[in-house]
């Protein structure tokens, strides 16, 4: 080898050495419920996502991975009116590569879900789910590899044990394993079998311990060996890394960390991870959805969306009533508020005197503002085919329940009970809703009761029609009851 030879292969090995390393880029989203349309602030949006997604894409050219971490119907109209179709529309538009379930995907039976999702362009997965005996068993895979560049990236998907969060009815036959023994199995599987670089979970479980019995984020990562990065959701939690809390470094049961990801909820956020092949570090950020993104709103997306949205935008003028406060979501006055209109509606399907009513705060999904309330408002508020139930049931059961609410920070109850005095040994007449006397929301006290009649219309139905039973009346609404 001559002189030159030797001088160009050291320089080419140079450069080689401080070329920069290649950076794949996941972005994800979990628990956007529908928010197609900017929320009451102007946070989120899908077409201002899909604005996001595509200018990192150019950046990044053929090197960004989109995913989605269930949950992502069930809360607008969109979903009350159009059944996921719109949905799966803007998933197919924004391009999304991977796709796991929530619950709430299950809200309209496996069959609904099963023609929903076979239209969707992205690959689905589960690891713990079994879905060998019911509609969707032909569309998910227990996992999918992307490569990009010379790196190899293996995905898994654990969702949460159906019992008790997804009525049964909905669930079907499909059979849950443990989140851990799975995710581990399926990591050592990736690792070892397949030779992937990576290893990413993608979850339905929740971030924290506060998601019984399901294993959380935290407990997954810190039981497993193998994964390098958890992307999340079904608590909702934005694991902002740019915030000393939540952690988004966990160490694994190796001692090596894990990334652990989350995006919040409604599409707020679009969360963006940073890997390398050849790095065990991972950069991590979320990215605010908001208005700065309209002056590049893609035409083509918003020409899809726009006939949805005048179904939607038509039920936004119709007027119903007047509130004197406003009512902010997740908030005691709300939850006790609805608590409250559901003991005087179900008092009008008995003649029996009731008790106390009482509501998960997850069945209620916005707040209402000071001024008109519209149809749009109390049909999104409550967008969940629940109907009202009246039964009885013992003191006993009655304090287990609200022992249930009060460990998740507290739900709705109504006035008519004093909960520190309940008689264990009395027999309660109590209004709640159908999937939590079911079970559901991890309610099993309330199966022991005995329904004694329902009714006929949706909750948001009946609800419409008591505040237009007001007659205009400025609704005002006074609640000293000590929170739970």
């Amino acid at each position: 080898m001559n002189l030159r030879n030797i001088l160009t292969g050291c320089a080419l090995a140079i450069i080689a050495m401080a070329a920069p390393a290649e950076e794949i880029i996941i972005l994800h989203t979990n628990d956007t419920h529908s928010a197609l349309d900017p929320d009451d602030k102007n946070l989120g949006g899908v077409l201002r996502r899909k604005v996001l997604i595509d200018s990192i894409r150019q950046e990044k050219p053929g090197r960004v991975l989109l995913v989605d971490c269930g949950d992502a119907v069930q809360g607008t109209l969109y979903y009350t009116l159009y059944k996921g179709e719109v949905e799966r529309k803007m998933m197919n538009a924004l391009g999304y590569d991977i796709a796991i379930l929530g619950n709430h995907e299950f809200d309209n039976g496996l069959e609904v879900l099963a023609n929903e999702l076979s239209q969707l362009d992205a690959d689905l997965i589960t690891t713990n789910y079994d879905l060998s005996e019911t509609p969707l068993d032909s569309l998910f895979t227990p996992y999918t590899i992307k490569t990009i560049g010379d790196c190899k990236i293996g995905f898994l998907a654990i969702n949460l044990d159906p019992k008790g969060m997804i009525a049964d009815s909905n669930a079907g036959k499909v059979k849950y394993t443990d989140g851990i023994k799975a995710a581990n199995a399926m990591a050592w599987y990736l690792r070892n079998v397949e030779h992937t670089d990576k290893v990413i979970a993608l979850t339905h479980v929740g971030y924290d311990t506060q998601n019984p019995p399901t294993p959380s984020d935290i407990e997954l990562a810190s039981s497993t060996e193998g994964i390098d990065i958890i992307i999340g959701g079904h608590s909702h939690t934005a694991v902002n890394p740019s915030k000393s809390r939540p952690a988004w470094k966990v160490p694994n049961a190796a001692g090596d960390t894990v990334l652990v990801a989350q995006a919040g909820s409604r599409g707020h956020y679009l969360g963006e991870i940073t890997v390398d092949k050849d790095s065990p570090r991972a950069g991590y950020r979320l990215i605010s959805v908001d208005k700065r993104l309209d002056n590049r709103i893609d035409s083509e997306t918003a020409a899809i969306l726009y006939p949805y949205r005048q179904g939607v935008d038509s039920l936004k003028t119709m007027k119903i009533g007047r509130l004197a406060q406003e009512f902010t979501v997740g908030s005691q006055l709300l939850l006790n508020w609805v608590a409250d209109a559901m003991r005087d509606m179900g008092s009008r399907l008995t003649d029996r005197t009731v008790d106390v009513a009482i509501v998960n705060k997850g069945g209620i999904r916005r707040g209402l503002p000071a001024g008109h309330i519209t149809k749009e408002m109390i049909m999104t508020m409550l967008p969940f085919d629940n109907k009202l139930v009246v039964m009885q049931l013992t003191g006993r059961d009655l304090m287990a329940s609200i022992d249930v609410m009060k460990g998740r920070g507290g739900d709705g109850i109504s006035g008519g009970v004093d909960i520190s005095s309940i008689d264990p040994d009395k027999t309660y007449t109590v209004v709640t809703i159908d999937y939590l006397a079911q079970g559901g929301d991890y309610m099993k006290p309330l199966t022991r009761g005995k329904i004694m009649t329902r009714s006929e219309k949706r909750l948001d139905e009946t609800m419409i029609d008591y505040i237009e039973g007001q007659h205009n009346r400025k609704i005002t609404y006074r609640d000293d009851r000590p929170r739970m």
